[in-house]
Formats: structure tokens, sequence, C-alpha cells
């Protein structure tokens, strides 16, 4: 399996940007559909936005469409999330995932899990 590491989250005013982060290692990182997900506290983890093995390829959930942007670098085995005009619903714990199943939106189609970075937007 891929290991992921996320970063890049913190605490923002609403109306911020924040840019998250996934490095992956140990597995060739454009062999993998790359997704995040987020769970804030007391709720299921949810699907964000997915991108597939050549970054051509991106889906979002209706929540974050016109406002994140996912994208990500083969060369540099790294998934990025730029996340504007935030709110503070989108405060949540960020996972980034990992799957060979083209077309995967569903948590459990991932294998390989980060081990999440912590998003806060304050209003």
């Amino acid at each position: 399996q891929v290991q992921l590491v996320e970063s890049g989250g913190g605490l923002v005013q609403a109306g911020g940007s924040l840019r998250l982060s996934c490095a992956a290692s140990g597995r060739t990182f454009s062999d993998y559909v790359m997704a995040w997900f987020r769970q804030a506290p007391g709720k299921e983890r949810e699907f964000v936005a997915a991108i597939d093995r050549s970054g051509i390829s991106v889906y979002y959930a209706d929540f974050v469409k016109g406002r994140f942007t996912i994208s990500r670098d083969n060369a540099k085995s790294t998934m990025y999330l730029q996340m504007n005009s935030l709110k503070p619903e989108d405060t949540a714990v960020y996972y980034c995932a990992a799957t060979f199943r083209f077309g995967a939106i569903m948590s459990a189609d991932f294998n390989s899990w980060g081990q999440g970075t912590q998003v806060t937007v304050s209003s």
C-alpha cells in the first residue's frame, strides 16, 4: 500500500483560504486514484473531491463546488486541495485516500488513508 501524509491544516477565519497537501510514498503515485474526505465531530466521514490518475478528471461534492480545487503533481507524488471561501461548516479533519478503483467516491472503496489534518474555520 501507499503511505499518505497530509499537511496544511490550521485555523482560519470564515472567507479565508487554506491549501492542503497529501504526500505519498512507497508505491507509484500515478497508479492511484486519489481523493479527499472529511469528518466533522459527531458526523460520518464524507467525500469532498476526487482526481483520476492523470489529474485530468476531477469530481466534487456539491457543497464544495466553486470553492475547492483538487489537483495533483505526479512528479512530486503529491495531491493538493485548495480551499477558498471557507465556511465554519467546513471545520473537520481532512483525510486523503488512495485507491486503484476508477471512479471511486465511497470511502469503502479506498484502502490507503492518511492520518488526517485539522481544519478549523472560525466565524
